[in-house]
């Protein structure tokens, strides 16, 4: 079975096969080989080389598995590599020689093709290897002789790991934490869903789907088991538009559902390996078998119920009895591999009263520490909301319960399962009184735990549940209130219960390194482990904050020698010069700072000389730099050579939205032989420092980041060697064709310069996108679906609820202003620049923008685009327009901040610039619609919601500066001269053309329909020669600006 580029259709024809060999008595080795169609490594159904090895593995009498056609010998290496490392069977590759060329001949000789895969062989990925389209007895026997000095591949040993696949491979190892399934999609799991199936609204029920792996599913379990419902039809269906998405078929799918023929259905819809949810012996073991065969054939895992003849097991003893048959039968007769086995010992519902009931939490958790002892590598799921279903409606017991179950049952070995994350309590966090009750029941520890707790639940009903526990929290201990008071966020009495423990201590330092350190000791724990979310980790600190501030005058006074208690280490954080945005970085400073790690904060717009003057000063033990723009990423390089220089040894953390691990390694790393290492975020960066300070964690941390970093750089120029660019003289042939003749080009009909000074907020603030606000705060999902999700769920709404006071008190109190500017004018394209002119006579040159042109080879007849493409050439005797503009939402944020840092208030210091970040956008996207229906007027009949605004919608584009249609920010210089910025609006431009304040967005208006975003991606010298001389700038300060877009080394 070979030239697979659909997992799906070759899954058909093994199945086929297996049927044959079944049906016939006869069998004959199989060997599969599958065809990755570009340098992405996936097939063209979307499939990566590991998770389609994982679709294909369950084939029986498997000779080989491999790769063949598509792509020449070259590029194959990344492929066959990741493909040998993963498959415990022989490798197979027989690529084309090269890619068919314009005469639909093959390039690749045969002494190239044996060079390439005579390196394959001797680096040991190959078992079998020969020639696909374009190769010739030459090319084989030439690739025969290469290879045959080299000893054929020894297969690996793979361990037996559940392993499944959507587009991309899910591997559970006893390292992986508790495996979420997501349960949404399941008719009986969610009303909307099930309403939007048996409506018919299938492309709309995908919204749920997608949602549930946004927010962190890592299997999907699809249910359509409704008695008005074609089951079968209506799986079939939605499993079909649902391997259409990538964004949802990268994860894999449980397929469930009570009826087996709607179970083959959704298997048969299948390219990834999915579970199967769910068979049991309930109809014998005959029925049993004929299904598990078949679950073997189509590559499936299972759940197996421990149902049988006799009905549900409820009790250890037949839990265990059933589970142990099923096994045995299903590796021994069957042949599944074990760790394809999920079993589900059934989770029932304890406390109703009934004798009989009051031992199936126990039950459940001894059975599955039984499964995990004594059958090898089976998995254990179950459903957790049914053990508290008696107190259904009270939600305050019901979490406690579903904590204290889950605590229990995964330290016993539980794997996986359905819970609701987001209304799950922390374990540690169960009041002692109300978990001693839940967990009297959940462990039969009592004849009377049931009534306990019924009567404990009379007295907390869940609309009553905060202000009880709040009068619970109040009666402990001075230390368990502060512990309690960090952990939960709460500064309402903090000052005083600070003042009591001041009291109660010898030294006021004490409080300090006593309760104040456990509680923040609490909340790293449960950061670390994702039990606790970056707005839940600031408010700590902000809490931490205020009581350090009221104890620092006593310390002072008691004139201690050893002070505060000696940080775990001194870490430097700066923006870097030129550079204004820094919420990422205070919210990286205010995590490594609960983690008891002492920062020096230098700010923004911080030179090098200052950074390494303060590093040496302070003797800190890490220097962190961020950064936003383009521009800061040669700054970085710049500082990484000039601690080079001056002889630093300390580790140098990058981070910022611009960075990334591709170009640390790149073009950061090689200039400084101290360690240095790119942070993604900041629930990241606590575990890259705590390495960092671990004697005995170092030394091998810091290795395994240099061989990590050494393959990016070599991958890095493996794939820069294969792209093919163009002259910018064939690029510019193949620039974007408009018929500008037939083109509809509309006079504004408010040209000219337009101010906007203190404009409204409120207004503002319906345009708001509120998605990258909960992306700052790293609770990533859509809004307003967030809301829903299971784990981030409740924490979104929470931010979200003091974003709103926050933003309410903004606008009621204007305590911000935004202001901007926009300019519409006559312009004409010269080539790739743009010319704007004083008035319609078009006779003086008002200012010329410049823009950068695609180089890299297009297939598919796809143009080579600028921006200058959507203007119309002067030559066409058109007149065109275009727009510019800047807004701001950040005038008088710096007095706000002040007062918040005063207050040692970090999280509202963090919400109110993310706020101005978040108007300044909708300041933008207000403006564009005002220029598009009023002021320009060429799109005055459109009528969008906010969420079609959000998606672009509309006709024509907004591009910006620095970004990657336009990534020059130099071009902002030119923007401001023209419309006066800094006067009209208060915006003001850093050396290195950042915005100050940070609140602000500038770009530029396209009308045409055509146009739309692209990126540049990277550019030839000729190309940066000749956008100097346009300019009128030294090429070194071109390619200054330009740095991350040169396909060249400058």
């Amino acid at each position: 079975v070979e030239t697979i580029f659909d997992t799906l259709n070759a899954k058909a024809a093994l199945f086929a096969i297996q049927e044959y060999f079944v049906k016939s008595g006869k069998t004959l080795p199989v060997m599969i080989s599958g065809t990755i169609v570009d340098a992405s490594g996936r097939t063209l159904s979307g499939q990566t080389t590991e998770a389609f090895w994982i679709s294909v593995s369950h084939t029986q009498n498997l000779l080989s598995v491999g790769l063949n056609c598509a792509l020449g010998s070259k590029q194959m290496r990344p492929f066959i590599e990741a493909l040998s490392r993963v498959a415990d069977y022989k490798t197979s590759l027989y690529p084309n020689a090269g890619l068919p060329n314009e005469f639909g001949g093959y390039d690749e000789t045969p002494e190239f093709m044996a060079e390439q895969i005579e390196e394959y062989a001797r680096s040991g990925f190959l078992n079998l290897a020969g020639g696909c389209c374009g190769t010739t007895p030459e090319h084989i026997k030439a690739i025969s002789d290469a290879v045959a000095k080299y000893p054929p591949r020894k297969e690996p040993e793979i361990k037996p790991y559940l392993r499944l696949s959507g587009l991309e491979p899910v591997v559970v190892t006893p390292d992986t934490n508790f495996v979420n399934i997501g349960e949404r999609t399941n008719v009986a799991g969610s009303r909307k869903f099930a309403r939007l199936i048996l409506n018919g609204e299938f492309e709309e029920a995908l919204s749920v789907a997608r949602q549930q792996v946004e927010n962190g599913a890592q299997i999907i379990d699809v249910n359509m088991d409704e008695g008005m419902l074609d089951s079968e039809d209506a799986m079939e269906k939605f499993l079909k538009l649902v391997m259409a998405e990538p964004d949802i078929s990268r994860v894999p799918v449980m397929v469930d559902s009570s009826k087996w023929s709607v179970i083959e259905t959704g298997l048969r819809c299948m390219q990834g390996k999915c579970v199967v949810n769910s068979i049991s012996m309930k109809e014998g073991e005959a029925q049993f078998k004929e299904h598990a065969r078949k679950i073997l054939e189509y590559g499936a895992a299972v759940i197996v119920m421990a149902f049988d003849e006799k009905g549900q097991a409820d009790t250890f003893e037949r839990k265990i009895k059933i589970c142990e048959r099923a096994y045995n039968i299903l590796t021994k007769e069957i042949g599944l591999p074990p760790q394809d086995i999920i079993f589900d010992p059934n989770i029932l519902t304890v406390a109703t009263g009934i004798e009989e009931h009051n031992n199936y939490a126990v039950d459940y958790i001894k059975a599955t520490r039984w499964i995990k002892e004594n059958l090898p590598l089976a998995q254990v799921s179950g459903g957790v909301s049914n053990v508290s279903f008696s107190f259904r409606g009270n939600n305050h017991v019901r979490e406690a319960m579903h904590s204290a179950f889950l605590y229990h049952a995964i330290q016993a070995g539980m794997d996986m399962g359905i819970v609701n994350a987001g209304q799950l309590e922390v374990y540690a966090e169960i009041p002692k009184d109300l978990l001693e009750l839940v967990e009297d029941v959940l462990l039969n520890r009592r004849s009377d735990a049931t009534e306990r707790l019924v009567e404990f639940a009379e007295k907390i009903k869940s609309d009553g549940q905060t202000e009880v526990k709040q009068a619970e929290w109040r009666q402990d201990s001075v230390e368990e209130r502060l512990k309690h008071a960090l952990v939960k966020g709460i500064v309402e009495y903090i000052e005083e219960d600070t003042e009591e423990a001041r009291k109660k201590c010898p030294k006021a330092i004490e409080v300090i390194e006593g309760p104040l350190m456990d509680g923040m000791n609490i909340v790293g724990d449960l950061f670390g482990s994702g039990k606790m979310f970056l707005p839940q980790v600031v408010k700590s600190a902000r809490v931490m904050k205020k009581s350090v501030a009221y104890l620092v005058p006593f310390i002072e006074a008691e004139k201690e020698k050893s002070g505060v208690s000696k940080a775990r280490a001194k870490i430097l954080l700066a923006t870097v010069k030129g550079d204004v945005h820094d919420i990422g970085k205070n919210i990286v400073g205010v995590v490594l700072a609960c983690n008891n790690f002492e920062i020096i904060d230098l700010g923004v717009m911080v030179s090098c000389e200052k950074i390494l003057e303060t590093a040496k000063k302070e003797n800190v033990d890490i220097i962190g730099m961020s950064g936003l723009i383009t521009p800061s990423l040669d700054e970085m390089v710049h500082n990484a050579s000039e601690m080079e220089r001056l002889g630093f040894k300390v580790p140098l953390l990058i981070g910022g939205a611009t960075t990334s691990r591709v170009h640390t390694a790149v073009k950061i790393e090689p200039n400084y032989s101290g360690p240095t290492m790119h942070v993604l975020d900041a629930s990241r960066s606590v575990t890259v420092v705590n390495k960092l300070i671990n004697e005995k964690l170092k030394d091998s941390f810091l290795k395994e980041i240099e061989n990590e970093y050494e393959k990016v750089r070599v991958d890095h120029n493996r794939r820069q060697a294969s792209k093919t660019y163009l002259t910018l003289k064939q690029a510019r042939a193949n620039k974007v064709k408009i018929n500008w003749q037939e083109s509809r080009i509309t006079t504004p009909k408010k040209p000219g310069i337009t101010t906007l000074q203190d404009y409204a907020l409120a207004e503002i603030s319906n345009y708001i996108d509120w998605t990258p606000f909960f992306i700052t705060w790293e609770l990533h999902g859509k809004f307003p679906q967030i809301f829903e999700d299971k784990k981030v769920g409740e924490e979104a709404s929470k931010l979200f609820d003091d974003a709103q006071e926050l933003l309410e008190k903004i606008i009621s109190e204007k305590q911000l202003q935004a202001n901007g500017v926009i300019g519409l004018f006559p312009a004409n394209a010269i080539g790739d620049d743009i010319e704007l002119y004083t008035d319609e006579n078009r006779d003086n040159v008002l200012t010329v923008l410049h823009t950068l042109r695609q180089q890299t080879q297009k297939t598919g007849g796809n143009p080579n685009q600028a921006l200058a493409d959507y203007i119309a050439p002067k030559e066409t005797g058109i007149n065109d327009h275009i727009g510019v503009f800047a807004v701001t939402a950040g005038i008088g944020i710096e007095p706000l901040v002040e007062q918040f840092e005063k207050d040692h208030d970090d999280y509202n210091s963090i919400m109110v610039k993310a706020l101005a970040d978040r108007l300044a956008e909708a300041f933008a996207e207000l403006l564009h619609e005002k220029v598009r229906k009023e002021c320009w007027n060429y799109d005055s009949d459109a009528h969008l919601s906010n969420e079609e605004l959000i998606k672009e919608r509309y006709r024509g584009i907004r591009p910006a500066p620095g970004y990657p249609a336009c990534p020059d920010h130099t071009e902002k210089e030119i923007l401001w001269h023209l419309l006066e910025v800094e006067k009209n609006s208060g915006i003001k431009l850093t050396e290195n053309f950042a915005m100050y304040p940070a609140a602000s967005v500038c770009g530029f208006y396209f009308a045409h329909p055509e146009a739309k975003y692209f990126s540049v991606g990277m550019i030839g010298k000729d190309q940066v020669q000749d956008y100097g001389r346009r300019k009128e700038m030294k090429l070194e300060d071109i390619e200054k600006w330009l740095r991350a877009n040169l396909s060249y080394e400058s």
